[in-house]
């Protein structure tokens, strides 16, 4: 079966004949030399006629989201936040903290405690 392949192959190439580049090759020494005059003229016209191709634009790649402990995008907006609010309240930070000491203190302190432990009973980490 093999055998009658390959003698099919070899037959097919007989028919084609010599190899393209045998044929190209005579081509080339058949042709006569070009005017290097008219070369570069043809080619100002060629170019003022031609109008730009628009090229195709690829497709966006979409972001692999990292989820779960390398979340690296929520990591960078997390840290981006928290810098741009301490920019923001520079001033205003030691206040915050004795406004936040004062309501635990207070009559509110108690409720405060409920949500902070409620909170961490649903994180991973303990406090």
């Amino acid at each position: 079966m093999a055998a009658k392949k390959r003698k099919a192959k070899k037959a097919a190439k007989a028919k084609r004949g010599p190899a393209r580049k045998a044929k190209a090759s005579a081509k080339k020494a058949k042709r006569p030399a070009k005017k290097a005059a008219k070369r570069p003229a043809k080619k100002a016209k060629a170019a003022a006629k031609k109008v730009p191709a628009r090229k195709a634009k690829p497709a966006p790649k979409k972001k692999k989201q990292i989820v779960g402990e390398g979340d690296y995008a929520a990591s960078r907006a997390f840290l981006k936040d928290q810098s741009g609010f301490v920019e923001k309240n520079k001033a205003a930070i030691p206040a915050m903290g004795k406004a936040a000491e004062k309501a635990l203190e207070g009559p509110e302190g108690d409720s405060l405690r409920e949500a902070e432990a409620t909170a961490a009973a649903r994180s991973r980490d303990t406090f």
